[in-house]
């Protein structure tokens, strides 16, 4: 197992220096400000603060879906510039096409990550695309890992909202990502889907070692999918969101939420998140 001192010393991703400017009516609107963050190779990383504070924007610029005003991010040690396949978004919406079915969905994202019409791909590494037997297998595998295999060839009204955010997990990790990023994925749903979901998602991140960046406003799911919870203070009038503390979630892998109900340490953890957030 990792240490922390391992984790903090491993810059897969790197923030450096990060700044986001908006223009608006009323002048230039600074979102975020001065923003250094270094995440390691199958760190778990949670981004939490009140609304408003810069969570999905810091997100949006890891994913390259913007670019900053001022500073750098880097994946392993290349500039992000734009959206690339090494990164894959799940949002709270999870955006099914819904005419298509479960597995036409994910086989969508495989097709053009894996498949002929990749041509980036073909330049970069010299390789054809993958067969379609391939694309489906790899498509099949991403449905069983969500445990979905029953709903293959259901269309999105069909399934519930629980199912449906499956898909687009499974959807994300069908591409092989190096890092997962997650917009409050579970935020819509109820209480018993929420916590069945997080508890497949430690076991997936567990199995593949996947990277993940998530941004939530519940302290208990921070705590308990996290290596290290990123608090990011509530702007002012005169001072822009940025990190205001790291804190480190020292709990054993694998975890299990009913034993954790009890642990002081995780006690611990969770008083330290919600005094920076209401007693601060």
């Amino acid at each position: 197992m990792r240490t922390s001192y391992d984790l903090q010393n491993e810059k897969f991703l790197d923030i450096h220096n990060v700044w986001q400017i908006f223009p608006t009516a009323k002048g230039p609107f600074t979102a975020l400000q001065n923003v250094n963050l270094s995440i390691a190779k199958g760190e778990f990383v949670s981004l939490i603060g009140h609304s408003g504070c810069g969570k999905s924007t810091l997100l949006n610029l890891i994913a390259g879906l913007t670019l900053p005003a001022r500073g750098g991010l880097l994946c392993a040690n290349r500039e992000i510039t734009k959206p690339g396949p090494e990164r894959a978004v799940v949002f709270q919406n999870h955006s099914l096409l819904p005419w298509l079915t479960c597995f036409d969905n994910i086989y969508l994202g495989v097709e053009r990550v894996f498949g002929a019409t990749n041509l980036v791909s073909r330049r970069e590494t010299g390789q054809d695309g993958e067969s379609k037997a391939s694309l489906t297998a790899r498509t099949d595998a991403a449905l069983a890992m969500v445990g979905l295999q029953h709903a293959r060839d259901k269309r999105p009204h069909e399934i519930s909202g629980g199912m449906k955010q499956r898909v687009g997990i499974a959807r994300a990790l069908a591409m092989e990502p190096q890092v997962l990023l997650m917009d409050e994925p579970f935020g819509a749903l109820d209480a018993l889907t929420r916590a069945k979901l997080q508890d497949e998602l430690l076991t997936i991140v567990e199995a593949t070692g996947s990277t993940v960046v998530m941004v939530t406003h519940d302290v208990d799911e921070a705590v308990l999918l996290s290596d290290r919870i990123v608090m990011l203070t509530t702007p002012t009038a005169d001072k822009a969101a940025t990190i205001g503390k790291i804190l480190e979630v020292n709990l054993p892998r694998p975890r299990d939420r009913v034993h954790l109900a009890g642990d002081p340490y995780y006690q611990k953890a969770r008083k330290s998140v919600i005094d920076f957030l209401y007693a601060k």
